[in-house]
């Protein structure tokens, strides 16, 4: 079976940054794989591109470029906020207040994002919402661990089922049924 559209693929590899030499950014194990739905949008295309066709226990190693990967640094995604957009009852939240804090705030029309502190400064923060790989090359070495049919709920769904609950669902209907005594829901 090859890795295609609709297959559910697990894969482990470890990741660095710019070149198979560069410093590792993430290393999954057959412990923990990466496990999705081919096909689905829920990888970088060019990663997908690079794994299809391949079958289980099938090698692998390609570099991504910036522009095929997180993309270029964005400038305009680097913005000054009032410093009273961190403050509760009326004083900085100093906890929250640190230079390379992770802050998840939410952008004009409701979408979450999470920004970076920068900078601090008396009247303002300086944050970065460029994701935290943007700007840089990503090279990939790993293996494909597992192919599978995905079954229809999970098509249905867009994600991987698993187990008895179906706690990070998220799905409506889903988690409806969860609530219910028909059973577990998704299973996710």
């Amino acid at each position: 079976m090859e890795a295609k559209q609709d297959r559910v693929v697990s894969i482990i590899y470890e990741l660095r940054k710019n070149d198979i030499n560069g410093e590792i950014i993430e290393n999954l194990s057959i412990d923990h794989p990466l496990t999705f739905i081919f096909g689905k949008r829920q990888l970088l295309p060019k990663f997908e591109d690079n794994l299809r066709g391949r079958k289980v226990g099938e090698s692998f190693s390609f570099l991504l470029e910036c522009e095929d990967a997180y993309g270029p640094v964005q400038s305009n995604a680097i913005i000054d906020l009032p410093i009273n957009t961190f403050e509760i009852d009326g004083k900085p939240d100093l906890n929250i207040l640190q230079i390379g804090n992770i802050v998840p705030m939410m952008d004009n029309n409701g979408r979450r994002l999470n920004g970076v502190i920068k900078k601090i400064g008396i009247e303002t923060v300086t944050m970065d919402f460029n994701h935290p790989m943007a700007g840089q090359d990503l090279y990939f070495k790993g293996e494909i661990t597992g192919i599978r049919e995905a079954t229809e709920e999970e098509l249905a769904h867009e994600h991987i089922h698993s187990g008895n609950n179906c706690d990070s669902c998220g799905d409506n209907v889903c988690n409806s049924r969860k609530s219910s005594d028909k059973g577990n829901g998704c299973g996710h």
